[in-house]
């Protein structure tokens, strides 16, 4: 089983996006409550469905209890153009209460069925140890730190450690993301973070 180039690229921005909503500037862990506001926003998150996705998918962060591991392996393998339709791959998804309303307002805009597939493929590979994602076929900058992975044990997301102990060891590819994420944060108006 391979992981499509789509889901591989959008992999990478889901955790940024979730890891930039997870703290605040002081250090604390504000994930919950900013999940929560941006929940709230729904109406402009639909507009942002097709330009990007993993900044909306982020809503349905544990929202999804995924019965059918099969039926996310499928999916993960396909091109937004070849996609399942959602009502099959919904078949082997279980919402909770809070997730089935907020699909049911993006089903009824228009391209919500493929989001809802989108975000449930980004959903299931943040619930997975890069161990599990490298043996279907998928590329996974932890591969090689496996023993890096942390569980920060209240919220079920598996937290990727790209850089380790901290030591030289880093990949240049790592590193490279790095820089251009902070080259990104200095465009956007960002002061540039020293290490």
């Amino acid at each position: 089983m391979t992981i499509s180039p789509f889901f591989l690229d959008l992999r990478s921005a889901y955790q940024s996006e979730m890891d930039d909503l997870r703290f605040d500037s002081e250090g604390r862990d504000v994930l919950r409550q900013r999940l929560a506001e941006k929940r709230k926003e729904i109406d402009f998150l639909l507009q942002m469905m097709a330009l990007s996705p993993e900044m909306v998918a982020v809503i349905f962060h544990q929202g999804f209890n995924f019965k059918s591991p099969a039926v996310m392996n499928h999916l993960l393998g396909h091109a937004p153009e070849v996609f399942p339709a959602w009502s099959s791959v919904a078949e082997g998804i279980e919402l909770t209460p809070w997730a089935q309303d907020l699909a049911d307002v993006i089903l009824k805009a228009p391209g919500g069925e493929q989001f809802l597939t989108v975000a449930a493929g980004l959903e299931f590979m943040a619930g997975q140890p890069g161990a599990a994602l490298a043996a279907r076929g998928g590329h996974d900058e932890s591969d090689e730190d496996e023993d890096d992975e942390e569980d920060d044990g209240d919220d079920g997301l598996m937290v990727l450690d790209s850089d380790g102990d901290g030591g030289d060891d880093q990949s240049g590819d790592t590193r490279a993301k790095q820089e251009a994420g902070a080259d990104w944060l200095v465009d956007q108006g960002f002061d540039r973070k020293d290490r």
